[in-house]
C-alpha cells in the first residue's frame, strides 16, 4: 500500500540515517519527527530541533525520554535561525519541514515561505553528499498555497548537476492532502 507523505518521509530519513549523525528538524512541532530522529542518530548522533512555540517546545520535551533527551537540542526560535546556531562546517546528513501549522493549535501562526527558504539554504550549504533534505508541505490553510510555490520554485531552480529531487504526492484525494519534496545532494558534487 502506498505510504502517506508523513510516512514515506521517515522511510526515506532510515535509508540514509546511521548512528552519529547530525541531522535537523526545522519545525520541530509535536516532536515525532525529533523522537524518530534521535531514534535513528544513535547516542553519538545530535539532533537540533527548532519551533517559534513553547507549547511545541513542551510537547517535544515530554516525548523525549531520559535514553533521547541527551542527544537533541531544542530551540524556542524560528528555522530561519539555524544558520545563527549551527556552524557552517559542521555536517548535516538530513533535515526535515512539516510546513503549515502546528496541529490542535492557533492556525494564525503558520510557517512563511520567506523564513522557510533562508532555513532550506542554510541546511544545504551543511548537507553531506547522500544526504536528504526533507519537506512536507500541507498548503490548505490561508498562506500555504504561497509557501508550497516558494518550495516548488526553489527545488525546480535546484542545479541537476548538483542535487536530485523528488516530487511525491497524491493526486486524486480531496482536501489538498500534504506534498512530500526530498532534496538529495548527489554523492560527487
Amino acid at each position: 500500500m502506498l505510504q502517506t507523505a508523513l510516512h514515506f518521509s521517515h522511510t526515506l530519513l532510515k535509508e540514509i540515517l546511521q548512528p552519529g549523525d547530525h541531522v535537523i528538524d526545522a519545525t520541530m512541532g509535536n516532536g515525532y519527527d525529533t523522537v524518530f530522529l534521535a531514534e535513528q542518530i544513535g547516542k553519538t548522533g545530535h539532533v537540533y530541533s527548532f519551533d517559534i512555540q513553547q507549547e511545541a517546545l513542551s510537547a517535544t520535551r515530554q516525548k523525549l525520554n531520559s535514553g533521547l533527551d541527551d542527544r537533541v537540542s531544542l530551540y524556542l526560535q524560528g528555522h530561519e535561525t539555524l544558520g545563527q546556531v549551527i556552524r557552517e562546517d559542521q555536517p548535516i546528513k538530513a533535515g526535515i519541514f512539516n510546513l503549515g501549522y502546528l496541529p490542535k493549535s492557533d492556525k494564525a501562526v503558520i510557517t512563511l515561505p520567506e523564513t522557510t527558504k533562508i532555513a532550506m539554504e542554510e541546511i544545504l550549504k551543511r548537507l553531506v553528499p547522500r544526504g536528504r533534505l526533507i519537506l512536507v508541505v500541507y498548503y490548505g490553510h490561508e498562506g500555504g498555497q504561497q509557501e508550497l510555490d516558494m518550495v516548488q520554485e526553489f527545488c525546480r531552480n535546484l542545479p541537476q548537476a548538483q542535487y536530485n529531487v523528488l516530487n511525491y504526492q497524491f493526486i486524486n484525494q480531496k482536501n489538498q492532502p500534504p506534498i512530500l519534496y526530498c532534496i538529495e545532494k548527489k554523492r560527487y558534487v
